[in-house]
């Protein structure tokens, strides 16, 4: 049956042409970031169409901020932010290798050999890597840990910097992690990121609580609270709102002046309960009547009110306080509590600092102008997901490109026990893991296939050699673990995956389906009559 009458307004591209281009789409995606792979990568300059400027060399950050309308380059950007989501990091990694397993799936492909065979071979390729993974991994020491933080922070800032947000980020995971289920969970969004322009780098600091820019209802109580109990208020102690069409009828002034000293008195009512729980500071999301203030002052209470709902449900799992919508619904089990509260001035901004025993902290962001801060804002990120991984999974692997080496090694091997066309799809995922020490070698300005040849030499010679790599910054061969050039497991693993699984999601496609889009004049553009 011919498909010309329905798909008369649809642009259409099949076979091999289709896929030609959607390899192209990657290829020409991945060169955006190619050149920010490693400690020598290069920044890229990110200029938005309100003229706000960006320097950064995060791959993430440069693919997001790009305005890509190829289905394929969406994909790719895609499976970069499913990488920073799982892993945190190894984002470019991630767009690289599925780049260049595409390219190398595209040179069997014009060899006659069918995508489906590719997809086998890539399959089978990473089934095989992921078991090759757990024995090249290691177990974490303190030590280490701190170096896998500072190697995820590779390419950025200077050395001082580097170290100095490493142990920031480690300090925070510290604070966020908690057990679940017999489980250890460490999740990033619970530390809080504030920014303050002025000062040096190194003058970031994480705050083992929450950092708000709030100020105390009165400034005639104590700077500090030692060891209290905190409410936290989804609402506010105001007067109630009636509604907008509702009418009343006063024929008496006397009775206006009742009706409003009821109303006062049920604000009482609310203070006289909070007093009775023994609180030391109480948040709310909405207001607080301004004729309670003197009430709260007396009675030695810290109050905040219009605090973020966002900002209530860290300072709940910090203090393991419970959120009520109403006061009269508070009871002792719905209180937190706290080590320290706060209140200080800095740049001319008062700052609530709630210091707990766990579960939240706050990382204070300090740069000479707004762009510093936002590179140490990046920067921190970074190390934190890094940080929080190795928290929730302590291994290790050599980094410097060591393991992608290792795997392409192993995999040559495993390709030579299949028979059939699937052992030269296998051949071919190895050599795209090997871009990246070919990248990591380019970028420094080093000849890519002569470091690559004496890597995979040195790992021949030397036992235990998988973990030998071209250093980089020390400009010869070395034992990345001694070196202290590791990554997570988990960043590796999971780039792998998300690699291949992408590459072949871009295989299976063969037909290309463009609707046509028909003029259309935005509203509001023509004149009315």
């Amino acid at each position: 049956m011919s498909d010309v009458s329905f798909l008369k307004e649809t642009s259409r591209t099949a076979g091999r042409d289709a896929l030609r281009k959607n390899i192209n789409a990657a290829i020409a995606l991945s060169s955006a970031v190619r050149s920010t792979l490693g400690p020598s990568g290069q920044d890229k300059l990110l200029l938005d169409d309100q003229g706000r400027t960006m320097v950064t060399n995060d791959g993430v950050t440069i693919l997001e901020s790009a305005r890509v309308e190829h289905p394929i380059a969406k994909m790719l950007i895609q499976t970069s932010s499913t990488q920073d989501y799982i892993a945190r990091d190894g984002t470019t990694s991630a767009v690289l290798l599925t780049a260049e397993l595409l390219q190398n799936a595209w040179r069997l492909i014009e060899q006659d050999i069918h995508p489906s065979v590719v997809i086998r071979g890539y399959a089978s390729a990473l089934k095989h890597c992921q078991t090759e993974l757990v024995g090249l991994a290691f177990d974490i020491t303190k030590e280490l840990m701190e170096k896998a933080t500072i190697t995820s922070l590779a390419g950025k800032t200077h050395k001082a910097v580097q170290h100095h947000i490493a142990h920031q980020a480690l300090l925070a995971s510290t604070a966020v992690k908690e057990s679940q289920a017999g489980e250890v969970k460490c999740d990033p969004t619970r530390v809080k990121v504030i920014t303050q322009t002025g000062g040096k780098m190194t003058d970031s600091e994480v705050v083992n609580g929450l950092v708000l820019p709030k100020k105390p209802l009165s400034p005639k109580l104590a700077k500090k609270v030692q060891n209290g109990a905190i409410a936290l208020i989804d609402g506010g102690i105001e007067h109630e709102s009636h509604g907008l069409d509702m009418k009343i009828q006063v024929d008496n002034i006397g009775v206006f002046e009742q009706f409003r000293k009821h109303d006062l008195q049920q604000l009482h009512e609310k203070v006289d309960a909070l007093i009775a729980l023994g609180i030391n500071v109480i948040a709310c999301r909405e207001g607080i009547d301004d004729a309670l203030h003197s009430r709260f002052v007396d009675a030695g209470i810290h109050a905040y009110r219009r605090v973020a709902r966002s900002d209530l449900d860290v300072l709940a799992r910090a203090t393991g306080a419970r959120l009520v919508h109403q006061v009269e619904d508070l009871t002792a089990s719905d209180l937190g509590q706290f080590s320290q509260s706060s209140s200080v001035q800095e740049g001319g901004v008062t700052h609530w600092i709630l210091e707990t025993s766990g579960g939240a902290a706050t990382f204070v962001a300090r740069g000479s102008t707004d762009d510093v801060v936002a590179e140490v804002e990046r920067c921190f990120a970074d190390a934190l997901g890094v940080a929080c991984q190795l928290v929730e999974e302590p291994s290790l692997v050599a980094g410097g490109g060591a393991t992608h080496v290792a795997l392409a090694r192993s995999l040559r091997r495993y390709a030579e026990t299949f028979s059939g066309r699937e052992q030269l799809a296998i051949d071919a995922y190895a050599d795209a893991l090997e871009v990246i020490p070919r990248i990591l070698a380019e970028n420094a300005g080093l000849d890519p296939l002569d470091i690559l040849l004496q890597v995979v030499a040195h790992q021949i010679e030397k036992e235990h050699g998988e973990v030998y790599a071209f250093d980089i910054e020390g400009k010869t061969l070395a034992n990345m673990k001694e070196a202290g050039i590791v990554e997570p497991l988990r960043i590796t693993r999971q780039a792998i995956a998300g690699s291949t699984q992408a590459a072949i999601s871009v295989l299976r496609i063969d037909d290309i389906l463009w609707a046509k889009q028909e003029a259309v004049i935005p509203e509001g553009i023509l004149d009315e009559d």
